[in-house]
C-alpha cells in the first residue's frame, strides 16, 4: 500500500480547524452588552451589580492594567432555538495561549450568584439543554484586566508589575459576546479525532496500531459533509467507535489524573487578586464536578480555602458540598506551597500545623501528602517535618526543571538529616498544568524510571499558575484514555488514592539521601533582599513573642495572644509562598511585603513589650532579656538577668595602614583597603585568613541569566569578577574600638563596621549598601586556611553537608546554595563559623595554593542582586546586613552564633530577674519554640532539637508544676507510639537520636 501517511494527518489538521470546530457553535446571535469601570480597586459585588454600565461594542478597547470592569450582557433566546442547547460565548480578548496570565472574569447572575470564571481556555456559560426559545438571558460579569506581564518575548522589562506604574492604557479589545447554539455531537467529534489524532502521533510509524487508527480517521473525515458538519457528525463518529474501544494492553503505564489548579498565592498578580483567581477557578471546579460524575479536583492552600470562605460564601457553600462528596479534595495540608529553603524551623513546621488544622476544623480531613509541585527544590529538614505533622507522602514536580542532572527515579523515599523517609513521587508528566494531550500521556508513559518495578504516576491535570483549572476538554479526553490500546490508562483519583496504590505496588522503593536541590532558580536565594529580611525578622520576632508570652502567662497571669499570633503566624507563612519569599514576583507584592513585615514586626514588638513588662515588673534593676535557646553574658536561655560582662577590646593602628582588633581572644587585622587580611585565633595560635588573601571582600560580578532574571544566576556569571578594593574611608567607629569602612562603586555606596566583642571570638560585620546598580551580582568573600572536602549548612532542625569539590556534575550544579543562619568549614579540631541574620545565598569552592601546595576554602555570601524582570527596580535602594566571623567554631558554636546574631539581647529595668519557663542542661539541645498550647488549654509546648548530628540524653528542667507530659505531632496532638519521657520532680529526661525532633505537652497543675 502506498504511504499517504501525512496526506491524512494533514488533511485531518486543516478539517478540525477549519470546519469542524467552527460548526461546534453553528448559530450564533450578538448580546447587548454595557460596562462600568470601577474607579479604584475592586468593588463589593453588589456594588457591582449596581452600578450603571454604558453601551460597548465589540470591537472596542477596554481595561487599564489592574482595572476591573462590570460588564453587563442581556438579550434574548431565538425561538427557533427550542429544543437546543444554547451558551454564552464570552470572549474577553483572550490569547488562548495565556490561561492565568491575562484578564479574566467571573460570571454573575442578577441575584449575585456566582456562575463561572472565565479565562482563555472557558469562554462559555451554559444557559440552557434544552431551551424553549425566548428566554431572556441577563449576566453580569466581574472582569479584570490584569495585564500580561510574561509575554511572548519574555523576560523584557516592564512597568505594568505594579499599580502605581502601570499607567491607564486599556489592554484589551472585547472580542465576542454572543449567544449560541453547541451542538455537542460536533463537539465530541472534535474530542474523538483530537485524541486519536494526538495518539496516533505518538505511536511508531511502523506500529499497525498507528495504521489502523489512520484508516479509521481517513473513513471518518470521509463521512463528514463539510458543508454540513452536524448532520454528519454521528455518522462520522461511528467511523471512530471501533478504534476507541480497543482496550490498552495490561502492561500499559497507569496513570491517576487529578484535577488541578496550581494558583501562586502572588506571582504576576498581587495578592488581591489571587483572591479573585481562587473564586473564579473554584466556581468552574465546582460547576464541572456537577456535571461529570467521574472527576475529581484537589486544591492545595488552606490560605486560598480561607480566602473562598472569607470572601466568596456562596462559592464556599458549593465547595463544602463538593468536599462533602468527596470529589472536591483539599490537597498538601500546608497553609501555603512555601518554599522550603529558606523558611526557619518553626516556620516550616506552622506551614503544616495551620494548614492541617484548617482542613481538619473545616471538614474533618487529615491529609497524608504533602503537595508542592512549583517549588523551587526541597531542604534536607523537610522530611521530618512532614512526619512530625502526621503526613507520609511528598509530591513535586519542579526537579524535572533541573538543567544539568537527571534525577534517577520517579518514586523514591525521600531520607532527611535524622534518617526520616517520605514516600515520594515526581510526576513524570514533567508539568502541573497536564491537559490530557498524546503528547503529554505518552511522554509520562515513556519518561517514567521506575519501570519494570512500578506502573503507577499521577498527572496533575488543569490550567495552573494563574489559575483557571480542569476543563470539559479534558475531562472528555480522559474519559477516551480510561483504557485505550497504545495509550497509558487514565482515571480520575485522589491524590490519597494514588498514593496508597503506588506504594503498594513499590514497597522497596529506593533511597535518596539529602536535599532535593533543583539546579535552577538559584538567584531566588538572593533577590528581594528586604523580602528575606522580613521573613528572617519575622520569624525570631515570632519566636520571642509566644516565649515571653507564655512565661508571663504561667507568671503572672498575662492573657496570651491567642488570636493575634495566630493571625500574625498566617501573614509570614503566606509571604513564604514560593514567590514572595524568593523574590520573584511583581514590584507591587514586594511593595506590599514589606509593608506587612513593618506592620508585623510592630505588632510583635506591642506583644513581646508587654509580656516582657509583666515579667520584669516595677523595679529600677537593669535586667536583659535572653530569648536564644542557649546562655550568653551569664543570662540563662529564655531568662531576664542582670548581664555579667569582662574583658575589653583593643583598637590599634597598624603598622603598614589600618587598624588592628585585639580582645585577648582574636586578634584582627584591617589593612588600609578595610579588608581583613588577619584573623588570628589567640587560643588555638592559628591563622584564620588564608596566606595572601583577605576577607570581608566585596566582589561584583555581570549578572544577566539566559532566561528568568529574578529566579536564575547562570554559573558564567563567575567568569569576570571585580574586586571592590578602592575605599574613600577607614577611620575609627563611633565607639572607639571599631573600625568603619566607606567605599563607592559605580552608583553604590557601602558602609561597614567591624567591630569585637570583649572576650568574644566572633568578628561583627555590619554592611549598609546603597545600591544602585543594574543587572549585578554583590558578594562578601572570606577566603579560609581551611582543608575541607564538606561543609555544614544550616536547615530546619540541624544542618547538612555539602561538597566543597567538584567532582561530579551534581557537585558542580550546586554552585550556589541556602544556608540559615551558619555555614561551618572544618579541620579535624579547628574549624571556622560564619553566621549572618538575613542572607541565604551563598556558594563554597576549594583551591590549592602554589606557595605552599595549602588549601584555601572560601566562603562567598550573596548580598544583593538587580534584575530588572519582574520587578525592573529590585533592591534598588538601602539594605543593612550583619555577619559575623567565628574562627576556632566547632559545629556547636556555629548554631549558637546563629541564634545569637538573630536574636538581640533586649534590655529593661524591673524588680529583679525572670526565671526561665523550661531549661534544658545539653547546650547540643535547641529549644526552638515554647508557647501555649494553641487549643487554649493553658498547657505549656515545648519543641526541641538534637542540633550538632550526634546523640543525645537530654533533660529538660520545667520552672512551674507539672501534672502530666505527652510527647506530640506538631499539631499537639498525643503520639501513640512515643515513649513516655522519665520523670524526676521538675526535671524530664528523653534520649535524641541525631537531629531528632520532639514536641512535648506539659499540662500545668
Amino acid at each position: 500500500m502506498h504511504d499517504d501517511r501525512t496526506l491524512v494527518e494533514a488533511r485531518l489538521r486543516r478539517v478540525l480547524d477549519e470546519r469542524i470546530r467552527p460548526a461546534v457553535y453553528p448559530e450564533s446571535v450578538p448580546l447587548d452588552v454595557a460596562v462600568w469601570n470601577a474607579p479604584g480597586e475592586p468593588v463589593p459585588v453588589a456594588e457591582g451589580l449596581a452600578a450603571a454600565p454604558e453601551p460597548i461594542e465589540v470591537g472596542a478597547r477596554w481595561g487599564a492594567p489592574w482595572g476591573t470592569s462590570w460588564f453587563r450582557v442581556t438579550g434574548t433566546v431565538p425561538r427557533a432555538w427550542a429544543g437546543k442547547t444554547v451558551e454564552a460565548l464570552l470572549d474577553l480578548g483572550f490569547d488562548e495561549n495565556m490561561p492565568g496570565f491575562q484578564c479574566e472574569g467571573l460570571v454573575y447572575q442578577p441575584d449575585g450568584t456566582p456562575v463561572k470564571g472565565l479565562n482563555p481556555r472557558n469562554q462559555w456559560v451554559r444557559i440552557g439543554a434544552p431551551v424553549e426559545g425566548g428566554e431572556e438571558v441577563r449576566l453580569h460579569i466581574e472582569a479584570a484586566s490584569n495585564p500580561v506581564i510574561l509575554d511572548y518575548h519574555p523576560f523584557l522589562p516592564t512597568q505594568l508589575g505594579d499599580r502605581e506604574t502601570a499607567g491607564s492604557e486599556p489592554q484589551y479589545t472585547l472580542t465576542r459576546m454572543d449567544l449560541a447554539v453547541f451542538d455537542e455531537t460536533v463537539w465530541q467529534l472534535v474530542i474523538d479525532l483530537e485524541v486519536l489524532g494526538e495518539l496516533m502521533a505518538e505511536l511508531p510509524v511502523e506500529s499497525a496500531r498507528r495504521w489502523d487508527i489512520l484508516r479509521a480517521v481517513e473513513r471518518a473525515l470521509d463521512a463528514v459533509d463539510l458543508q454540513d458538519v452536524g448532520g454528519t457528525a454521528a455518522e462520522a463518529r461511528a467511523r471512530l467507535s471501533e478504534v476507541l474501544s480497543v482496550p490498552a494492553a495490561p502492561s500499559a503505564h497507569r496513570i491517576s489524573a487529578v484535577g488541578h489548579a496550581h494558583i501562586d498565592s502572588a506571582w504576576l498578580w498581587p495578592l488581591r487578586e489571587t483572591v479573585r483567581k481562587v473564586a473564579r477557578t473554584t466556581s468552574n471546579m465546582t460547576a464541572l464536578l456537577e456535571d461529570e460524575p467521574d472527576f475529581v479536583f484537589a486544591m492545595s492552600q488552606a490560605q486560598q480555602w480561607a480566602w473562598v470562605k472569607e470572601h466568596r460564601p456562596e462559592v464556599w457553600a458549593r465547595v463544602k458540598r463538593a468536599v462533602a462528596d468527596g470529589r472536591f479534595v483539599p490537597a498538601g495540608g500546608m497553609w501555603v506551597e512555601s518554599d522550603t529553603n529558606m523558611p526557619g524551623s518553626e516556620a516550616m513546621a506552622r506551614q503544616f500545623v495551620h494548614g492541617k488544622r484548617f482542613f481538619l476544623d473545616e471538614f474533618g480531613i487529615e491529609n497524608d501528602e504533602a503537595w508542592l509541585p512549583d517549588t523551587f527544590g526541597f531542604a534536607a529538614g523537610l522530611p521530618q517535618i512532614i512526619k512530625a505533622a502526621g503526613s507520609k507522602w511528598l509530591l513535586t514536580q519542579k526537579i524535572s526543571w533541573s538543567q544539568t542532572n537527571k534525577f534517577p527515579h520517579h518514586t523514591f523515599q525521600w531520607e532527611g538529616i535524622d534518617g526520616t523517609r517520605i514516600f515520594t513521587h515526581f510526576p513524570p508528566v514533567d508539568t502541573y498544568n497536564c491537559s490530557m494531550k498524546g503528547s503529554e500521556i505518552a511522554h509520562a508513559a515513556s519518561n517514567f524510571k521506575d519501570k519494570g518495578v512500578a506502573r503507577h504516576s499521577l498527572a496533575p491535570t488543569g490550567w495552573g499558575d494563574g489559575g483557571g483549572g480542569t476543563t470539559r476538554e479534558m475531562v472528555a479526553k480522559a474519559s477516551r484514555l480510561r483504557d485505550l490500546e497504545g495509550s497509558a490508562t487514565v482515571t480520575w483519583e485522589t491524590p490519597a488514592e494514588f498514593f496508597r496504590k503506588a506504594e503498594a505496588e513499590y514497597p522497596n522503593a529506593p533511597v535518596w539521601v539529602g536535599e532535593l536541590y533543583l539546579e535552577l532558580h538559584r538567584a531566588t536565594l538572593t533577590s528581594q533582599a528586604k523580602t528575606k529580611q522580613g521573613n528572617r525578622r519575622s520569624e525570631h520576632l515570632l519566636r520571642e513573642a509566644e516565649l515571653w508570652a507564655a512565661t508571663a502567662a504561667v507568671r503572672t497571669g498575662f492573657p496570651y495572644p491567642y488570636e493575634e499570633l495566630d493571625h500574625l503566624w498566617k501573614t509570614v507563612l503566606l509571604h513564604q509562598f514560593h514567590d514572595i519569599l524568593p523574590g520573584s514576583s511583581i514590584a507591587w507584592v514586594h511593595r506590599e511585603a514589606r509593608r506587612t513585615y513593618e506592620r508585623v514586626a510592630a505588632e510583635l514588638g506591642g506583644i513581646i513589650d508587654a509580656a516582657q513588662r509583666a515579667l520584669a515588673g516595677e523595679g529600677s534593676t537593669d535586667l536583659v532579656f535572653n530569648s536564644a535557646p542557649h546562655s550568653r553574658n551569664g543570662v540563662p536561655a529564655g531568662a531576664a538577668r542582670v548581664p555579667s560582662g569582662e574583658g575589653r577590646t583593643a583598637l590599634a593602628p597598624r603598622a603598614m595602614g589600618g587598624y588592628v582588633l585585639d580582645n585577648g581572644v582574636l586578634r584582627v587585622e584591617i589593612d588600609r583597603c578595610g579588608l581583613v587580611v588577619s584573623a588570628y585565633d589567640l587560643g588555638a595560635d592559628r591563622e584564620t585568613i588564608a596566606p595572601g588573601k583577605a576577607a570581608n571582600l566585596l566582589q561584583i560580578h555581570s549578572d544577566f541569566p539566559n532566561m528568568w532574571d529574578a529566579w536564575d544566576v547562570d554559573e558564567f556569571y563567575r567568569n569576570t569578577v571585580t574586586d571592590l578594593v578602592d575605599v574613600e574611608e577607614i577611620v575609627p567607629g563611633e565607639d572607639g574600638v571599631s573600625v568603619r569602612v566607606v567605599r563607592s562603586f559605580g552608583a553604590s555606596r557601602v558602609t561597614q563596621v567591624l567591630s569585637l566583642a570583649p572576650a568574644e571570638r566572633r568578628l561583627a560585620i555590619d554592611t549598609e549598601v546603597d545600591w544602585h546598580e543594574t543587572e549585578k551580582f554583590l558578594k562578601l568573600a572570606f577566603p579560609l586556611d581551611v582543608h575541607a572536602e564538606r561543609y555544614a549548612s544550616e536547615t530546619q532542625f540541624g544542618h547538612f553537608y555539602r561538597p566543597t569539590h567538584t567532582n561530579t556534575s551534581w557537585e558542580a550544579a550546586k554552585f550556589e546554595a541556602c544556608n540559615h543562619r551558619f555555614v561551618h568549614i572544618e579541620e579535624p579540631g579547628w574549624g571556622v563559623a560564619l553566621v549572618n541574620d538575613s542572607t541565604y545565598g551563598h556558594d563554597v569552592t576549594r583551591t590549592v595554593r602554589d606557595t605552599d601546595s595549602g588549601t584555601t576554602t572560601t566562603v562567598r555570601v550573596s548580598l544583593l542582586r538587580a534584575p530588572r524582570f519582574p520587578d525592573p527596580e529590585t533592591d534598588q535602594g538601602v539594605h543593612r546586613f550583619r555577619h559575623a566571623l567565628v574562627p576556632g567554631a566547632g559545629i556547636g558554636d556555629a548554631v549558637r552564633e546563629g541564634w545569637r546574631i538573630n536574636l538581640p539581647e533586649r534590655r529593661m529595668t524591673g524588680a529583679g530577674e525572670v526565671a526561665p519557663l523550661v531549661s534544658v542542661e545539653q547546650d547540643a539541645v535547641v529549644v526552638t519554640a515554647v508557647k501555649l498550647a494553641d487549643d487554649g488549654s493553658g498547657d505549656v509546648i515545648v519543641r526541641f532539637h538534637e542540633s550538632r548530628g550526634g546523640r543525645r540524653r537530654a533533660t529538660l528542667t520545667v520552672g512551674f508544676e507539672v501534672a502530666a507530659v505527652t510527647v506530640t505531632d506538631l499539631l499537639e496532638r498525643p503520639l501513640a507510639k512515643a515513649t513516655a519521657p522519665d520523670r524526676d520532680g521538675d526535671r524530664i529526661t528523653l534520649p535524641l537520636r541525631p537531629f531528632e525532633l520532639v514536641t512535648l505537652r506539659l499540662r500545668r497543675a
